[in-house]
Formats: structure tokens, sequence, C-alpha cells
């Protein structure tokens, strides 16, 4: 049996008429409606504009026309029956076929509580209508049928429109794929589509192009961005044997490659696959009022059919009557409010956490965060700035830390490694006056060389030192303790002389122990994945106070970490910004994007944090703690006036106002449906009180 992808309802494969292909694996749909949803979900946002408009519009003038009516009774119940029936039939019908598969299923949900209460209503009144003499009442519930259709279409519509788009982020993981290849066959270079490349042949990578795909270096030198896919935010030096991945960026020198991996086995492709496999392939969350409504829908038809047949064979009031009783119980437990309970919780938690710089994109990503017990953080860009930056400035004896920068910058001044321009840039902050170089020379996986003002100067690592035969050894403790501390550790030598190291680094974020340890106060345990080496991870945990930590991970392997820790009964949250994050952003209970990342990334969590402040994380969980209680509280407020009620529509007063006072039952209906509405509104407003910072020390 396959599940659908949607509402997580068993399909039999043998039978099912409703299945797609999509990349290669097969999805299996119980209606159309799932269909469209998982293909095109834009358009079934649209048909729920439409239906909650047109519901609208009529449930306005049938509200008018049952308080204010200008027209005599019988007129205006007419009127309201054409009104009405297209809102029962035709915009409700959703509901008739959700109850459809419900029964299939063998469970209740809201769908069942929703068809039955409006049917019943609709039904009754429209009897009245066309048939006055049938039952000793003419009050009709049209109102009643009408309003509850238009809030839950209203509430599933909100629901809808803050989804996470799954679709939209495969789709631009695609296009980061290059359409174009330089292809060369016996000596003769040729443009290609990227699709027609094969396995073993050759291919030229030019400075500043896309890789085609994944291959190996034959020829050539370069420092490759895979910051896209690894995370490591510098770029990394690839020589003759060195594997390259498809979609990463060559930086300044040529490459001769050789394709090892094209199509669907390319590193790109199984990202796209891993996103697409969780996102679809995670159980959907239950709604808390389909929840409520699987127990409270068997009670609600037991004590309709209960009051109904007791006062048929044992109150002897009549077949009219006695239906009377059971179409009442029906209409008056069918809580209008239920169809706002979550999403006004959910409309002021999302406003109030747009305040303080997330973006919640639904009530699942919601109920998930509420639930979370451990934050998996990535490093690169995240709990780090993403950039390096220089750290540490240590001159040998009888020099200045201003005069080793000046010489470093001047060497590097021509540079276009990004560890050369964050020494440049550290030297314009201090500003330093930095000389031009002459003969400037770089050399792949080592370093810089230049003169300066008319002396040899070279910077670069152990190495380039070695190979010029520049001993370093009275500069080994600053090396060795930049090196300790998960730093990339340079040397500057002038004239054949070491006189100065330099430690460059990808910086903290200023936020990032202040919101390691708001968790820590939540009870939250955090854990960092990164793809840099174990020293590198290893210091950046102990600065944070973090215990636990995978360094040198891929996009599949944190994946795998999340879903290792799933295995444990966590409820896991995962916190990145880059591409290489999308599958385990997709894969966790809930992926928290950063706002300053890729819109990939953006896209495949749940909840963004607009701001560049890791301390939105602990936020959003306490704020989506918040809103979850009040949504059950909203629910507890949705049934409890109406439950109340039951009694009431049941018969329990009949033997003090007699018979009678079913004719006010549809007023009573009506009082029960404002009073709930109203709470779970004024309860749902009591969110913008919410302080981020007493949640964050609960």
């Amino acid at each position: 049996m396959a599940k659908d992808p949607i509402c997580g309802m068993f399909v039999d494969e043998k039978t099912a008429d409703l299945k797609a292909d999509v990349r290669g694996v097969t999805y299996y749909f119980c209606s159309g409606s799932c269909m469209t949803e998982f293909l095109a979900p834009e358009k079934e946002i649209r048909r729920l504009e439409v239906s909650v408009a047109a519901a609208a519009c009529l449930s306005v003038p049938i509200l008018l026309l049952t308080y204010f009516s200008p027209v005599p009774d019988r007129v205006r119940d007419y009127l309201l029956l054409a009104l009405a029936a297209p809102v029962q039939f035709w915009i409700g019908w959703r509901f008739y076929r959700g109850t459809y598969d419900s029964i299939k299923n063998r469970m209740g949900n809201m769908d069942v509580l929703v068809a039955l209460g409006t049917s019943a209503a609709f039904g009754y009144s429209a009897v009245v209508t066309v048939a006055p003499g049938l039952f000793p009442f003419s009050g009709v519930y049209f109102d009643t049928s009408a309003v509850i259709v238009t809030l839950i279409l209203a509430g599933r519509y909100l629901e809808h429109v803050t989804k996470g788009r799954a679709s939209a982020a495969v789709r631009k993981l695609v296009d980061l794929q290059p359409t174009k290849a330089h292809r060369l066959r016996d000596g003769v270079e040729s443009d290609v589509p990227v699709e027609e490349v094969e396995v073993g042949e050759v291919l030229l990578v030019r400075p500043g192009e896309k890789v085609p795909v994944d291959s190996v270096v034959l020829e050539g030198s370069s420092g490759v961005d895979e910051s896209m896919i690894t995370g490591e935010s510098i770029p990394v030096e690839k020589n003759p044997g060195d594997g390259l991945i498809g979609a990463t960026i060559n930086g300044g020198g040529l490459l001769k490659a050789k394709a090892t991996k094209v199509g669907q086995d390319t590193a790109l492709s199984q990202i796209v696959r891993l996103v697409e496999e969780a996102q679809v392939g995670r159980a959907p969350i239950q709604r808390l009022a389909d929840r409520v409504a699987s127990y409270f829908v068997p009670v609600v038809v037991l004590a309709a059919a209960a009051a109904g047949l007791s006062w048929f064979f044992f109150g002897h009031i009549g077949a009219d009557l006695a239906t009377l009783a059971f179409v009442s119980v029906v209409v008056i437990a069918c809580p209008c409010a239920l169809g706002v309970a979550t999403p006004a919780a959910l409309l002021v938690g999302t406003s109030k956490g747009a305040q303080n710089g997330i973006l919640i994109k639904g009530g699942e990503h919601l109920e998930s965060a509420g639930k979370v017990d451990t934050v998996v953080f990535d490093k690169t860009g995240t709990f780090t700035v993403g950039k390096p930056s220089v750290t540490a400035v240590i001159p040998a004896e009888g020099r200045s830390e201003d005069y080793v920068l000046r010489l470093a910058a001047a060497v590097e001044k021509g540079s276009e490694h990004p560890l050369g321009g964050a020494i440049v840039k550290e030297a314009r902050r201090r500003s330093i006056s930095v000389p031009d170089p002459q003969g400037f020379q770089a050399t792949a996986g080592e370093g810089v060389e230049a003169m300066v003002e008319a002396k040899s100067v070279a910077l670069g690592s152990r190495k380039m030192m070695a190979r010029l035969g520049i001993d370093v050894s009275s500069l080994e403790a600053s090396l060795s303790g930049l090196e300790e501390q998960g730093e990339t550790a340079v040397v500057l030598a002038e004239g054949g002389v070491p006189v100065g190291v330099l430690g460059v680094a990808d910086t903290l974020k200023p936020s990032a122990e202040a919101a390691v340890s708001a968790m820590n106060r939540m009870g939250v345990e955090v854990v960092m994945l990164t793809g840099d080496n174990a020293k590198t991870a290893a210091a950046v945990a102990k600065s944070l106070s973090i215990g636990r930590f995978v360094a040198e991970v891929t996009p599949q392997r944190k994946e795998e970490v999340i879903v290792s820790l799933q295995k444990e009964g966590r409820v896991v949250a995962m916190v990145g910004d880059g591409i290489n994050d999308a599958p385990a952003l997709a894969r966790a209970d809930v992926g928290i994007a950063i706002g300053s990342g890729t819109d990939i990334a953006k896209e495949t969590g749940g909840i963004v944090l607009i701001r560049d402040d890791l301390l939105g994380v602990a936020t959003a969980i306490a704020l989506s703690r918040k809103t979850l209680a009040k949504i059950r509280q909203n629910l507890f407020w949705a049934f409890a006036y109406n439950a109340a009620l039951i009694p009431v529509a049941a018969g329990a007063l009949v033997p003090v106002f007699g018979v009678q006072m079913y004719g006010y039952l549809p007023f009573l209906a009506a009082g029960a449906m404002a009073i709930s509405s109203a709470t779970v509104i004024g309860n749902s407003l009591l969110l913008f009180r919410f302080d981020p910072g007493a949640g964050q020390a609960a």
C-alpha cells in the first residue's frame, strides 16, 4: 500500500487511477484534489480563494435576511434556500468528499463533523421551507450552515497560503545546474547541452564558470567555491586528481576535467531527490481539530440518535419532534468557532513572529516547533559569518602588527583569493597605507609571492615556507596555537626571514553564544553540523559550549544525522542557510532557515529568520510553544459552549418549558456560535503580549 503524500491516506497501488511520476519516483493519490495540490499547489490555493470569496458573498446576504428581513417570512425562507444551496452543495462539496474518504478509512475528522452539522441544518431548514406543516416550528438554520462552511474554508485558505513551497525549492535547486558544457573531442572544443555530456568525456571549465557535472581534474589548478554544496566558506584548491562537484563555481584557473557522474547521479541531483523525499515522506501532522473531532463526532451522533429515539419511544412526542431533537443536537454541536480556532491563533502568532523577525509558514511547522527538544545548527554561515576575516596578527620580535599587516596586504593586493581579500580589508579597516606589489605570483594551495618596495615578500602555508627554505621554528608556538583553534594560519616572510603570522578564520556571529545559552535555559539541546574539518568544528563547539557536534559532513550525511536523532525519539529542528542544508531542513521536524541565506534554504525551511539574528531560533521555539498552547485553549472554547448546549438540544429542558423550546434553538445555536467565536478570537489576541525574553528564560 502506498501513502498519499498530501493527506497521508493509504492507496492501493494496483487499483489506483491517480498517480504521477516525478523525477523517477511514482506517487499515488486518493483524490484529484490531493494530486492537484501536490503537482500544482498554487491551483488549490486559487480554488480555495474563489470558494471563500463566493461563500462570503452569499453568506453576508443570508445573515442580513435572517435577522433583518424586509420581506415576509415565507418569501425570506425561499430566498435563503436559494442562497444557501450553492454554499452547501457547490462550495461545501469538498466536505462531503472528505467525509467519504474519512468513512472509507474508518476515521472521524473535521469534514465529517462539518458535513453532518451543515447537512442537518440545511436539510431541516429546506423541509421547513418547502413543507412548513411537517414540523411544529418554522425557524430555519440556513445562516448556521452557510457561516460554518464559510468560516472553516477561510481557515483552510489561511493554512494553504502559509504552507512551505516545496515545488519552488526543488525548481530553484534544478535551476542551479549549468545548461552548457565545453566538451573536448579529438582536441576540438564544442559547446553542448549539459544533458548530452557522458561519463568519461573531457570538459573545459574556465575561470568564473560553473562546473557542468561531477568530474575529476586532469590538468590545471584553481580554487573552487563549493560553499553551496559543502558549506565550506573558503574556496577549495583543486589540482590534478581532485574531484569537482557539478554546479560549483571555478575560481581563477583554467581546469580540464573528466566527467565522472552525469544526470540523476550528480551530487546536485541527489540533493534534489533528498529534498523531495524528505518533504513528501514525512507523515503529515494531523490537525489538533481533527484529533478532537475524531472523538467528538461519534459522541455527537450517538447523543443525537439517543435523543431522537428516546423521545420517540419513551417520550411519545411523535416522529416530527423526535427528528427535530436529532437535528437540533447535530446542529448545535457543530462548533463554527473551530474554523477559526487554529487560524486565529496562527494569524496572531505569525504576526507577532514577524514583529520579531520570524516568518512561520504554516500551522504544521508551528506545531512541530512548539515540541522541539533538539536544535541542529549548520556552522558555516549560520553560527559563523560565512566569510573569512583576520582574527590575529602576531609579529616576530622587533616587528609591529601594523608592519606585518602592511606587508601582508601589499603582497595580497593582486590576489583574488578570499583569504587575501580578508587581509587587505583588515589593513584598510586599520587605515594602513598599502603599497603596490611587483612581480606578483600565486602558487595554488600554498600562497603568494611578490616584490614590495624592492624587498622579496612571501605569504603562505608551512608548505610554501619549506619549499622556499625558510625556517619558521621561531614562530612555531604562534602557528600551532592558531591551528589548534581551527584557524587558517599563514606565515609572512621578508627577504627569506619570517616576520609574523596571521590567523584567518570564519568568525562567529555576535548572537551565536547568546542563542545557544537561551536554548539551554529552555531545555533544548544544541547540536552542530559542519562540512569543515574536525579541528575547526571542535574549536567552535568549545567556544559556544556545545557538547555534541559532527564534522566533515556531506549534505546526505547531514540528513542522516537528523534521521538518527529522530529515531532517538527527539523532535528536531534544523537551522541552516545554504543549498547544502536543504535536505536536512526538509527532513527535520521543522526547518529554520536564516534570512541572509539562499532562497532555496528559505523556501525549504518551515520557519525563516528574517533578521540575521540567531536569538530568533529561541524566540521562534518559545513563540511556537505559546501559540500552540493558545490553539489548544481555543479548541476547548470552540467546543465548550456548543457541547454545553447538547443536553438542551437533546431535550433536557422539555419537561420544564415544553416542546416549544425547540422553536428557540436556532437562536441558541447562533448565540453559541457568536460567544465561542468571540472567546476564541479574544484569547488569540492575548498572544500580542508575548515577550521573547520571558519565553527564552522558560
